[in-house]
């Protein structure tokens, strides 16, 4: 079997986006670029794009809701699960809704319709809610 270096090749700074990701869970090219920086100084934001949509075309990560900012936002659990979004602080937090909520949901619609794709519920988190971090 031939495969191509490009294909198979994993830079210092394809195992570090990946190794963030995973520790983050959920982040945009902004984000890791952030995060990397201090140990990377000479890593531009075209690398980190580049990464993040290689990982994403190896299906090593997956998109998440992109919240109010409408930014590509990356999620390194590439299982199928839903999301919780708070609207204030943008924090995105993995759900396991399908079992629970989707039959209800679908039984409100009526009329023998299906959800399709994954759900994503909004609303503010603890920290928000408690009006700690009000914007």
């Amino acid at each position: 079997m031939h495969t191509t270096a490009t294909q198979e090749r994993t830079t210092k700074y394809i195992a570090a986006v990946r190794e963030h990701l995973q520790r983050m869970g959920h982040a945009t090219n902004a984000d890791l670029l952030e995060a990397l920086r201090g140990t990377y100084p000479s890593l531009s934001a075209t690398t980190v794009h580049r990464i993040t949509a290689r990982l994403l075309r190896r299906k090593e990560v997956q998109l998440a809701p992109s919240g109010e900012a409408n930014v590509l936002r990356f999620d390194a659990n590439t299982e199928p699960h839903d999301h919780f979004m708070c609207l204030n602080c943008g924090l995105l937090r993995d759900a396991d809704l399908d079992k629970k909520v989707r039959p209800l949901i679908e039984e409100s619609i009526g009329d023998g319709c299906a959800i399709s794709g994954r759900l994503v519920v909004s609303g503010l988190c603890k920290l928000c809610h408690q009006g700690e971090y009000l914007v």
